[in-house]
């Protein structure tokens, strides 16, 4: 990747915040080539979602792709390969952590992972592996909401 190209690029030209900059942004293929314009700042937990969202994708193919693709090859070709794309998808999930981390909680990142998990796994189900869409999507959905409210009850009611 070339210096201030790509999205991880992008995303640190757009975070304000010095100290997140100064944690994450220190790699020079991660450093913007020009100083940050005046744009408007991205929030911590907006960038930590976001690159949590990328992290699933590539743990969802790595954790189940495998099934459809290589179905027909060795175990041990499988587990190789989706310890490649593991690796993707810790490059994405180690800084979203580290991101989140500044203002959340552990607990608070856990749950903010698991609504993550099940709002890509439903579609990568349903469109990649072609299974069918069951109603307990939707069950364990709210189930994962409910989880949400009492964790970031505190939080949201200013406690």
């Amino acid at each position: 990747m070339f210096v201030g190209a790509g999205p991880i690029s992008l995303l640190c030209r757009s975070i304000q915040t010095a100290e997140i900059r100064r944690r994450w942004c220190y790699l020079p293929c991660f450093r913007p080539m020009r100083s940050p314009g005046k744009g408007p700042a991205v929030k911590p937990i907006a960038i930590s979602v976001a690159l949590l969202v990328c992290s699933n994708v590539f743990m969802t193919f790595a954790w189940y792709a495998h099934l459809k693709e290589l179905n027909h090859k060795p175990w041990l070709i499988a587990v190789v390969v989706s310890w490649g794309i593991a690796l993707l998808e810790y490059c994405f999930q180690v800084p979203a952590n580290r991101i989140g981390h500044t203002e959340l909680s552990v607990g608070h990142l856990k749950i903010i992972q698991e609504v993550v998990t099940l709002t890509v796994f439903v579609p990568f189900s349903v469109w990649y592996l072609r299974e069918p869409l069951k109603l307990d999507y939707l069950w364990a959905g709210l189930c994962l909401m409910g989880a949400v409210f009492f964790m970031f009850r505190s939080k949201l009611m200013g406690a």
